[in-house]
């Protein structure tokens, strides 16, 4: 894998920065429910050295009753500050899934108009199973001004993606697993219509990675999103369950220079909920 600070590093490199003064390391780690797993708990327990915890529940937009919808610029800038977190920076992010939520913390950084931040390929278990340092103890912090430029062109609501299903001029990709696009097994969040978005291709998450939890390579994801029908003459909607693996599509698609792509933030916690939309089933 070739490193790129603006997308995706190894830990072989981040091991050989891990000491650059301007360098900002983010545990962004999430789970759902059934995984029984608490984020905070296992930071709290051991993180990689310098590590501040991102939780992208509490960095949301608390006015939406969807889950972790981006945050307002104004509560962004002042969380990362207080996170020490700022301009000149160089962020690389890691979850303890190995690649799973800290592909969303990407995508918000971009959302932002910050460009060098990069996910950890592979994440936590990777770091861990090679040996490398870990602490239990926060990092010193100091604070640091942020700039934001919000990107609009990389976020899509509702509006935008219904216009895209029924135009038909993007192609919108869907990272949950295929039981779930086709409708044939329940939703995790309750109250949620079974199904895709009409017009939508399935691509799950974990085609694009390796039994480590690394990305695959960049003529691999070009393949995978071909075979799942995806027309990359096109710009590219992700979309997932609540807008978290959408952003490993994104990742993905960035990485192979796919440039034209956004992301459905509300996801199907929003679309499974809307009752005004159609929901498809079967295969796309």
């Amino acid at each position: 894998m070739a490193d790129d600070p603006k997308t995706l590093v190894s830990t072989e490199w981040l091991g050989q920065h891990l000491k650059d003064p301007d360098l900002r390391i983010l545990d962004a780690s999430w789970y759902l429910p059934e995984a029984g797993r608490d984020a905070r708990a296992e930071y709290d327990e051991a993180h990689i050295p310098g590590a501040r915890f991102f939780d992208i529940d509490d960095i949301s937009d608390a006015r939406s009753d969807l889950p972790h919808m981006a945050p307002p610029v104004e509560k962004f800038m002042s969380r990362l500050r207080a996170m020490g977190v700022g301009d000149g920076h160089q962020v690389v992010i890691y979850d303890g899934a190995g690649l799973l939520s800290a592909a969303r913390v990407w995508w918000l950084f971009r959302l932002m108009g910050q460009e060098n931040v990069a996910v950890l390929d592979g994440g936590f278990p990777k770091w861990k199973a090679e040996e490398r340092p870990t602490e239990d103890m926060p990092p010193v912090i100091r604070d640091r001004h942020m700039t934001v430029r919000f990107q609009n062109h990389l976020v899509r609501d509702v509006t935008q993606v219904s216009a895209a299903s029924k135009l038909a001029d993007y192609a919108i990709v869907d990272a949950r697993a295929g039981v779930r696009f086709r409708g044939e097994a329940p939703e995790p969040r309750e109250g949620l219509r079974p199904g895709h978005i009409p017009g939508s291709r399935s691509l799950p998450y974990t085609t694009l990675l390796n039994s480590d939890k690394t990305m695959k390579s960049t003529d691999e994801i070009t393949a995978a999103f071909k075979d799942a029908g995806v027309d990359l003459s096109k710009p590219v909607i992700t979309t997932c369950g609540s807008g978290v693996t959408a952003a490993i599509l994104a990742l993905a698609l960035e990485r192979t220079g796919h440039r034209k792509w956004s992301l459905y933030d509300g996801s199907w916690a929003e679309w499974g909920m809307f009752p005004t939309v159609p929901v498809a089933t079967g295969e796309a």
